[in-house]
């Protein structure tokens, strides 16, 4: 059996199949091959490619060769290995730096601009002047650029001063409420209409030492509203020095306990009036003076004008004559451009010797 290899583009390693002989095998002709004729030719003689046949030829002897099958090679086709590269251009010649001649410092021409901003008379000077030079743009930017920082300045300010008059003078006016409370029980004491126990005479108490907060001559009574838990400390006199820190009593109105109208006037902050419109018909005001407890009982509440001062007066408009209270405060809240006032009447009284009245939970 022999091979040949076959010149074809497709596949170079084309293989003829095996010839196989019929038995019995005829005398071999000496003037041919096994299936190739004779060729007069010399070793370099290149074979014609044969294609093969998909079919037998009809009538052919039994000794001669089968059509060559088509076979798929594992190869691929011979084509450019380097195809798939992408072409490298060469280095481009490294360029030599662009030497600017020296310049005369005598040519007279202007020096070039600085890339850093210098001095230069009044301003700066650099290489980016021409976009920082002032122009109407820049100076209409830089007006509300400094409005707008001047409104959110001063939207702080009030904010700051809000945050001081809700939370800071209410810490201010709540310590000078407890050390007026402290210096008051000291001044009372035991009730006058207990008999003193006998016994070694007490020492005198250390004389309190002057403070900011209102004149302890001035205090006249303790004012209780169970209702808002609160309690204060109560003053002589309305005007702003007087009821910075307290409650004031208007001078010409009636003591507590007596025939006409009791008349206290409070500021509207978070330490003493803030919460004075939540007080309804029927609410407990309890007065606590030297000796005496007086229980009043609200009546009435409403708005007024701060012109109409015939509320304070000893038998207020709508109110019955007797023994009254009335409190008053500017209304609303964070504003004065009105007053709410509340109305009560006496209902009770008791001695502070009997202890503090039901109403405080004693």
């Amino acid at each position: 059996m022999g091979r040949h290899s076959a010149s074809s583009p497709d596949d170079e390693t084309s293989i003829f199949p095996a010839i196989r002989s019929s038995a019995p095998e005829p005398p071999a002709d000496p003037s041919a091959t096994t299936i190739l004729p004779a060729l007069n030719a010399d070793s370099t003689t290149i074979l014609p490619r044969v294609p093969p046949s998909p079919h037998p030829r009809p009538g052919g002897h039994p000794g001669t060769a089968k059509p060559i099958p088509q076979r798929v090679s594992g190869r691929a086709v011979a084509t450019d290995e380097t195809a798939i590269f992408g072409r490298i251009l060469p280095a481009p010649e490294k360029s030599e730096p662009i030497i600017e001649p020296p310049r005369d410092k005598w040519s007279g021409e202007p020096l070039p601009p600085p890339v850093k901003a210098i001095k230069a008379g009044d301003g700066y000077r650099s290489i980016h002047s021409e976009f920082t030079r002032t122009t109407l743009g820049s100076v209409v930017r830089g007006t509300l650029r400094g409005t707008g920082e001047l409104l959110i300045t001063f939207g702080l300010v009030i904010l700051l001063f809000a945050a001081y008059e809700v939370w800071g003078k209410t810490a201010i006016v709540e310590a000078e409420q407890t050390q007026l409370a402290q210096e008051l029980d000291r001044e009372w004491g035991a009730d006058p209409t207990v008999a003193p126990t006998i016994g070694p005479t007490p020492t005198a108490a250390p004389t309190a030492t002057a403070t900011k907060g209102p004149n302890m001559a001035n205090v006249i009574a303790k004012l209780y509203i169970p209702r808002l838990n609160k309690q204060w400390v109560v003053v002589q006199g309305v005007t702003q020095a007087d009821i910075r820190y307290a409650p004031g009593h208007y001078p010409r109105s009636a003591m507590p306990g007596e025939d006409g109208n009791f008349a206290v006037a409070g500021h509207r902050n978070r330490a003493t009036f803030w919460d004075l419109d939540l007080l309804q018909a029927g609410d407990k005001i309890i007065v606590e003076s030297k000796t005496t407890w007086f229980i009043y009982k609200v009546s009435t509440s409403k708005v007024v004008l701060p012109n109409q001062v015939e509320v304070v007066q000893p038998v207020p408009p709508g109110q019955s004559a007797g023994k009254l209270i009335t409190l008053t405060t500017c209304n609303p809240k964070f504003n004065n451009y009105q007053r709410l006032i509340i109305h009560g009447t006496l209902d009770d009284s008791m001695p502070r010797s009997a202890g503090r009245p039901a109403e405080l939970g004693g």
